[in-house]
């Protein structure tokens, strides 16, 4: 499967968003950087999948919870209210995306270095007991 330009413009704006995120994180919740990570990470996610699929994916009413407290979370970052807004944030972000984690754990222990340390007999049998058998093949 082939991105197109604009598709690759939001993967760079999504990584770019996770780093200021991480970043405001590590910097004490330093609330510029948590917002700009936000927006360059909604921005991203936007610019790869479309806007009307965002738009639908936030939008499903089995997700709603997750969208409130995801977008309840970004409002409580730009309002200055960073740890709160983060917390709240995380907790939308786990209720909206917690169905890609078993694909993504899948994907990399598939990858060379990251694959040998989560396939480790201690490690492999925590990350089968949170993620369970959800995996889709």
């Amino acid at each position: 499967m082939w991105l197109t330009d604009t598709q690759k413009i939001g993967v760079g704006l999504t990584a770019f968003g996770v780093l200021f995120m991480l970043l405001g994180v590590m910097l004490f919740f330093d609330g510029g950087l948590l917002a700009i990570g936000n927006i360059l990470f909604i921005g991203g996610l936007t610019l790869i999948i479309g806007l009307s699929k965002t738009i639908a994916f936030f939008a499903r009413p089995e997700k709603m919870r997750g969208t409130i407290c995801f977008l309840g979370g970004v409002c409580l970052v730009f309002a200055r209210w960073a740890v709160v807004g983060i917390v709240v944030e995380a907790i939308g972000f786990v209720n909206l995306f917690g169905d890609f984690f078993p694909v993504v754990i899948g994907f990399l222990r598939k990858m060379p270095v990251i694959g040998s340390v989560l396939n480790t007999p201690g490690i492999s049998h925590v990350i089968d007991k949170l993620m369970g058998s959800k995996l889709p093949v």
